[in-house]
């Protein structure tokens, strides 16, 4: 193999062998095409699916290594959920013990407390995501210097990208009591110092703020990215028969985002019931009957007092009210939308 000369251009100096794994790369999923690892029996070829299948079999082909990912990491570990059905130890499965984990489920009242705390903090959440995310889309997208754009999109944006344990660590400071700046305002005005992440009447508020805080800019890149689809001429019409910006966002904005609010919404709602990390960073013993969800609580069932099969039946509850979370958003947006998302 020939030396590079010193007269190259950098890329070629940098990566003198790029050409080489791009090539490697398109004859690894083209090979077995060329082979006709692919083709299709006779009495086969009229079936509609297998007739797609067929004419992008090279997709189909590069979607395998996902496929793979998906049956070895989400469908395989589903055979784990038989633990919720016996008595489980550290020795391993032991007795058949049927719907017992579930009849002690729901007579529960810390499991009943999580799961009434989950639902209320994320259909909150939920909603303030919904309203202030599409907000802010409609005003960014009304800033018309490009630079002063890309700055405030950066500055929203960085926020998602802190690890909750750093924004927890960062809110504990600001919100202390004793040394927090929020507290040293309210002193500074008369007031008394308010303890937020312990006091059960305040975390509430401060979780959604802190929440609304890191993920909001996040939130907006789909609006904002819905919102550049819209026919410009719909606006300019809309100028010529004397719509101002407010009549334009709420006959033309609005309307033309409801399929991509419908099915964020939907999207979210399939993940109300998965909170945790940001509860778990966040919430102590002293705010339990307000903070603790079914995430936090499956947690020290499993991992504090090792009792793997009724965490089990806990997680098991939770996907099971997810999907029909999300069957029942899917057939509202149907009847509303005449559209199915799913």
């Amino acid at each position: 193999m020939g030396e590079i000369s010193n007269s190259a251009p950098l890329h070629q100096k940098v990566f003198p062998r790029i050409s080489t794994v791009t090539a490697f790369c398109e004859n690894l999923f083209l090979y077995p095409l060329e082979k006709g690892l692919f083709n299709v029996p006779m009495h086969l070829q009229d079936n509609k699916t297998i007739k797609k299948i067929v004419k992008y079999k090279a997709l189909y082909l590069m979607l395998t290594p996902m496929i793979l990912f998906l049956v070895l990491f989400k469908y395989i570990p589903m055979y784990g959920i038989r633990i919720a059905f016996y008595e489980f130890g550290i020795m391993g499965i032991r007795d058949f013990i049927g719907l017992e984990n579930f009849r002690y489920l729901f007579a529960s009242d810390r499991f009943w407390t999580s799961f009434f705390n989950t639902l209320i903090i994320s259909g909150i959440n939920l909603v303030l995501a919904t309203v202030i995310n599409i907000a802010f889309a409609l005003l960014l997208n009304e800033v018309s210097h490009k630079g002063s754009k890309k700055i405030i999109q950066t500055v929203v944006y960085l926020p998602h990208f802190l690890s909750w344990v750093v924004v927890a660590s960062l809110f504990t400071m600001i919100l202390s009591p004793e040394t927090g700046i929020i507290n040293a305002v309210i002193e500074k005005f008369g007031g008394t110092p308010i303890y937020f992440l312990v006091d059960e009447k305040w975390w509430r508020p401060s979780f959604l703020f802190i929440n609304r805080w890191k993920e909001t800019g996040w939130g907006t890149i789909i609006y904002l990215a819905a919102l550049t689809g819209i026919d410009p001429q719909l606006y300019e019409a809309a100028k010529i028969d004397g719509a101002g910006r407010l009549r334009q966002t709420f006959a033309i904005t609005l309307p033309s985002l409801q399929t991509t609010i419908l099915v964020v919404f939907i999207m979210s709602l399939s993940k109300v019931l998965n909170l945790f990390q940001p509860v778990f960073v966040l919430y102590n013993p002293l705010v339990y009957k307000v903070a603790d969800v079914i995430g936090t609580y499956t947690y020290r069932v499993g991992f504090e007092q090792a009792d793997y099969d009724y965490s089990t039946a806990i997680g098991l509850f939770r996907s099971v009210i997810s999907l029909v979370l999300v069957m029942g958003a899917n057939r509202m947006s149907k009847k509303i939308n005449e559209e199915s998302i799913l």
